[in-house]
């Protein structure tokens, strides 16, 4: 036992004495450096700490850049370590023995991050790098607006000083490209309309949101399968194509017409066109928005990845047209409504209390300076009267494509009748393929018919009632066109002197 006491001692006098001789060795180091930039010529110097830096890597080969969670004002998270961690969540966490859960309010998924202190590898073009989670260490106030302590997080990314170029240049965007992709593709998608701003707190919110769940999909849209792919396939081309709308010097954005009858699908497609591609859908109510600044705040407050809809466009413009009319006109007008008149005057005020927004303001903000913020949006017009539409709203390059969505054909109706009774092939098919050829139905109202409303209901039921259906629509269809022609037949007399001659 003395012995071992006497070891330790004298293991604890060494360790002193070690310590002591490092301290002097410091105090000298420090006096050669002073007297080093003091005496010593400057081509001197410069070649000395050449050869110091070259020790110094030697020694310590590394470089270490930090990452915090908070940064600037602490009450914005930072987007660099967002990034960061839904990066290491897929590529690197199965490394790790000790994880930390995270949901956030823009996602359903489990974020999974290094757990403090915890090291992970990865590699990028053969080159391995270290990436640690740590905690900042600073005391903790007693009053403090700040972030808790627990919050105060960051990561630390370590790797050979000789790979900076790579690292610096590359490898970083690499992580913010990646984790920001993975990041848009978990989040919550979210639906949109223009809020009336009269909400509570101190910062107005421009728009309302709700999470975006409709079950659309082009699988379950009725229409001729050859136009649904020819969409699918404009779609994605457009969403992959940064580069070439960059090279072109265009906008990335692209517009997207759809006309047709009421109950042909319109919204529905809109649906489908944002469950394909994963974006947010903005409903822009035109009729509540005062003016063009605000329409203008409203589209640049809105973010890539999304779907611009404006449903109606005829309906949502019709004021602005008569506006027109009003403003433009010679005055005639307004002398025989009673100008001078403080009743219809202050009527008059009351109108233009509503939407300002013009023509041209639209059209400026969707395809103007102000189109590209932010980039990757598509914008919707929907119509059920395309023909009442300017020229100009609707050209090629304002409006990409013109979608007409038209009456229910026998497609169309194959791709219903399996969403709804899960049938590919019935005996019946052939009577309604012929009715269907005679008659205008929407796909809304044959969906109506095809729709379970019991679970008395089956495929046979299901099916007799949509023929009955198409067969009502075709007699009333013909017995609307009889009326038509008794009413030109009675029309083709001429009268002359009060009579009508035939």
């Amino acid at each position: 036992m003395a012995k071992m006491v006497t070891r330790t001692g004298k293991a604890f006098a060494g360790l002193t004495a070690m310590a002591a001789h490092t301290v002097k060795a410091a105090a000298g180091v420090t006096v050669v450096f002073a007297m080093f930039q003091k005496y010593f010529p400057c081509e001197l110097r410069v070649v000395i700490m050449d050869l110091y830096e070259k020790f110094v890597n030697f020694i310590y080969p590394y470089i270490q850049i930090t990452f915090p969670e908070y940064q600037g004002n602490y009450f914005e998270r930072s987007k660099a370590f967002a990034a960061i961690e839904r990066y290491l969540n897929a590529h690197s966490t199965n490394q790790a023995k000790r994880l930390q859960a995270n949901i956030f309010d823009d996602s359903d998924a489990v974020v999974l991050t290094v757990a403090k202190n915890q090291e992970v590898t990865d590699e990028f073009k053969s080159i391995t790098l270290w990436w640690t989670s740590g905690e900042d260490d600073a005391a903790k106030q007693s009053i403090s607006f700040w972030p808790r302590e627990e919050e105060k997080r960051y990561f630390r990314l370590t790797f050979y000083r000789k790979h900076r170029h790579v690292i610096s240049g590359e490898y970083l965007k690499h992580v913010m490209d990646k984790g920001k992709a993975i990041t848009m593709e978990e989040r919550r998608r979210k639906l949109c309309t223009n809020s009336d701003g009269d909400g509570g707190g101190f910062r107005r919110s421009l728009w309302s949101e709700v999470a975006f769940e409709h079950p659309a999909t082009f699988d379950t849209l009725a229409m001729d399968p050859r136009r649904k792919e020819e969409i699918i396939d404009d779609l994605l081309y457009f969403s992959k194509s940064e580069d070439y709308y960059k090279k072109a010097g265009k906008a990335w954005k692209r517009g997207y017409l759809l006309h047709g009858p009421p109950g042909t699908g319109k919204s529905t497609m809109v649906a489908a066109m944002a469950n394909l591609l994963k974006y947010d859908v903005y409903d822009l109510e035109l009729t509540a928005i005062k003016n063009n600044t605000e329409l203008r705040k409203l589209l640049i407050n809105t973010t890539s990845k999304s779907i611009i809809v404006i449903e109606d466009i005829d309906c949502s413009l019709e004021v602005t047209a008569q506006r027109g009319r009003d403003d433009g006109g010679d005055g005639d007008d307004d002398k025989k409504e009673g100008k001078d008149d403080p009743v219809k005057e202050k009527m008059k005020k009351e109108e233009k209390k509503g939407s300002e927004v013009t023509l041209s303001g639209l059209l400026n903000t969707i395809d103007g300076l102000w189109s590209a913020c932010p980039a990757e949006r598509i914008i919707v017009f929907t119509t059920n009267h395309v023909e009442k539409l300017d020229k100009a709203l609707i050209r090629r390059g304002r409006m990409d494509e013109h979608i007409e969505l038209s009456y229910c054909g026998f497609e169309a109706f194959k791709i219903l009748v399996k969403n709804y009774l899960d049938i590919d092939s019935h005996e019946l098919f052939a009577v309604i393929r012929q009715l269907l050829q005679e008659t205008d139905i929407t796909p809304a109202d044959v969906a109506d018919k095809l729709m379970r409303k019991s679970d008395a209901d089956d495929a046979d039921s299901n099916l007799m009632r949509l023929i009955r259906a198409l067969e009502d629509a075709k007699e009333e269809a013909a017995k609307k066109k009889a009326e038509e022609s008794l009413d030109d037949a009675d029309g083709d007399g001429v009268e002359e002197n009060g009579e009508t001659i035939d």
